[in-house]
């Protein structure tokens, strides 16, 4: 198969739209298949060294398209009143079910009226 230039960088391709880094993965995808070919049939040592730098490649082509997706996604739902799981904070189960500051501040009634009716009480203290 054809040879396509040197690696490929994250920040050049987050400059670059969505069909264009989809044509990209393609001929990625394309390019690797033709180097497992090389080297089922015993191909040169170039291609068989390759295949590394074509896979990581790969993953850095769907590294930058997931996150582009997910920060759209973002975009969205940004002004909405529910996000999407996937888009919420993660934290820990606990944390994401324990009460809100708001919701741990609140007194009750009882609370409330006992404290209005019976204030701290002030000492004048001798010097």
């Amino acid at each position: 198969g054809k040879l396509t230039m040197a690696k490929i960088k994250a920040y050049e391709l987050r400059s670059s739209k969505k069909d264009a880094m989809l044509k990209k993965l393609e001929e990625l995808k394309n390019e690797l298949g033709q180097l497992r070919v090389a080297k089922v049939t015993g191909g040169a040592q170039s291609k068989l060294a390759k295949i590394k730098v074509v896979r990581k490649s790969i993953a850095r082509v769907l590294t930058v398209y997931n996150q582009t997706q997910k920060q759209k996604l973002r975009e969205v739902y940004a002004d909405r009143k529910y996000l999407p799981t996937d888009l919420r904070v993660k934290k820990t189960r606990a944390i994401r079910r324990r009460l809100s500051p708001e919701e741990k501040g609140k007194k009750t009634m009882k609370t409330l009226k006992a404290e209005r009716n019976f204030p701290m009480r002030r000492y004048a203290v001798k010097a």
